[in-house]
């Protein structure tokens, strides 16, 4: 489990689904941002320093290949993708999951902000 409060950017271009992950994620005590659409979640990303960036599967495998990037200018906090059935995990992220079980989303959100995570990342 983490230590403290750690600050998660969630990013999705659905705002229902975007409002339930922050609620999921504030109510596990997570710190959250939460962003819709490509512009805000880059200047969220400029504005703040993060312990975990989370893409939704609404967002477009072109702009969650963007949004990486940007990430990774930066910032060094990990990337974990939310993906939908059958898509394939875009180049730079650190770890991806289905957005279809929320407890396995929540275990593998605390797995890759725990210490150990560092040398453990998939």
């Amino acid at each position: 489990m983490h230590q403290g409060p750690k600050h998660v950017l969630s990013v999705s271009y659905n705002k229902a689904l975007l409002r339930t992950r922050e609620l999921l994620l504030r109510r596990r005590g997570y710190n959250v941002t939460s962003e819709f659409g490509f512009t805000t979640a880059v200047e969220a990303c400029k504005a703040a320093r993060f312990d975990l960036f989370i893409l939704g599967h609404s967002i477009p495998r072109t702009d969650k290949s963007e949004l990486i990037k940007t990430f990774r200018r930066y910032c060094s906090a990990p990337v974990l993708l939310l993906l939908r059935q059958g898509e394939s995990v875009e180049a730079g992220a650190d770890g991806s999951v289905s957005p279809d079980d929320p407890e396995l989303l929540l275990d593998r959100i605390d797995q890759m902000l725990s210490p150990r995570s560092d040398s453990a990342s998939v």
